[in-house]
């Protein structure tokens, strides 16, 4: 493979995350016998005095065969509302991905329950203060000077254990180092520069619905309506993940935000609420789009034409609206993202060429990690 993990990562005691050129599996388990999941099935392994077996639990089933995606021809947007929306969070996972997930949310559960140690240290804390007051209060502590010696080496073994735990617990996350070699790293920095490119075109926008209109009954030159949100997009990371690459961050305004980490695509909502997306499962689909701007034009876009508010059936003005006016046809770039398992996503971007670029590099990108896989 291009690049290389560490082949066995420890995130929780018994539980660690395996990398090799299949993919990523977990093992859960102890000396002696653990389970591990991967895309090729369940298998149970022991070892006891210098004797190992391995059976199979349960075998993977077939591949789901990825959705071809196509640009849709749509000529025309101007704004109006029907959703558009991936499915839920929890069916999106890609199944040579779920170990992975399943590792995360034990490292959160684990977390959880170290939080609820860490109150319950603070509490034993503060009440072996208060003895040792107390103790002086009460006379008995001056006269038993082993009384209070005990109180102060609980005292201090507390506050080593709240120091330790507090540790713990900001490092309760999963640690991706990633190398690449040198072809693999130039086309991974292609792509991290392609999408810096894009974080600075003016607008971006979450296109949350799309609806056909009658052009001839609404006197329109759209055929094509949309609902369109502003949506942030940049380099960002994630608490329960940490690498040493930020992930390119894409915000969703109806649904779980998108994160692109250099093995796999993570949507996000919170903590608990997650799915991650292997490259290979992942589309970008970029198209033109003509769009009847009703707003002010970006610095960065294109008019290409202009039409009027209404419109005859020929592209003439109605003079039926003596209030009649013209509107520009800007041209904009879209991105569609899409995967077998249930993702559908699209933004619309002000820079055409910028949108063009990120999609080729991703396109790219992927090709490469399917080469090498």
């Amino acid at each position: 493979m291009a690049w290389s993990y560490r082949k066995r990562i420890k995130i929780i005691p018994g539980v660690h995350l395996n990398f090799s050129k299949r993919g990523i599996s977990t093992s859960i388990g102890v000396k002696g016998m653990s389970v591990n999941l991967s895309s090729s099935g369940t298998r149970l392994n022991t070892n006891f005095s210098g004797f190992s077996n391995s059976y199979r639990l349960s075998g993977s089933s077939s591949p789901r065969t990825p959705l071809q995606s196509y640009p849709d021809p749509q000529p025309f947007y101007t704004e109006l509302s029907d959703n558009i929306f991936s499915a839920d969070i929890h069916e999106i996972t890609s199944q040579n991905m779920a170990g992975i997930k399943e590792s995360i949310l034990m490292a959160q559960q684990q977390k959880a329950e170290l939080k609820t140690d860490l109150k319950k240290i603070k509490k034993a804390l503060i009440f072996t203060k208060t003895k040792k007051v107390a103790s002086y209060i009460f006379i008995y502590g001056l006269v038993n000077k082993n009384i209070v010696q005990q109180v102060n080496e609980d005292i201090k073994a507390q506050k080593e254990a709240l120091k330790e735990t507090k540790i713990v617990i900001d490092n309760s996350a999963v640690n991706i180092d990633i190398q690449f070699d040198d072809p693999s790293k130039r086309k991974y920095e292609q792509l991290q520069h392609s999408f810096k490119n894009l974080t600075t075109a003016h607008k971006i926008w979450d296109i949350t619905g799309a609806h056909f209109q009658d052009r001839v009954a609404a006197r329109s030159s759209a055929n094509t309506l949309v609902n369109r949100k502003d949506a942030r997009i940049g380099f960002k990371s994630l608490p329960i993940i940490t690498s040493n690459y930020e992930a390119l961050y894409f915000q969703n305004v109806n649904g779980a935000d998108l994160y692109f980490y250099p093995t796999f695509i993570l949507m996000y909502k919170n903590d608990q609420n997650f799915a991650i997306i292997g490259f290979d499962e992942f589309n970008v689909t970029f198209s033109s789009v003509s769009f009847t701007e009703t707003s002010s034009v970006p610095r960065d876009s294109k008019v290409i034409r202009k039409t009027w508010a209404k419109v005859n059936k020929n592209g003439t003005p109605d003079k039926r609206f003596k209030s009649n006016y013209q509107i520009p046809v800007v041209q904009y770039g879209r991105l569609r993202f899409s995967s077998s398992s249930g993702i559908n996503e699209e933004y619309q971007i002000s820079n055409f060429e910028f949108a063009q670029e990120f999609a080729n590099s991703f396109k790219e990108y992927k090709i490469l990690c399917r080469e090498l896989a």
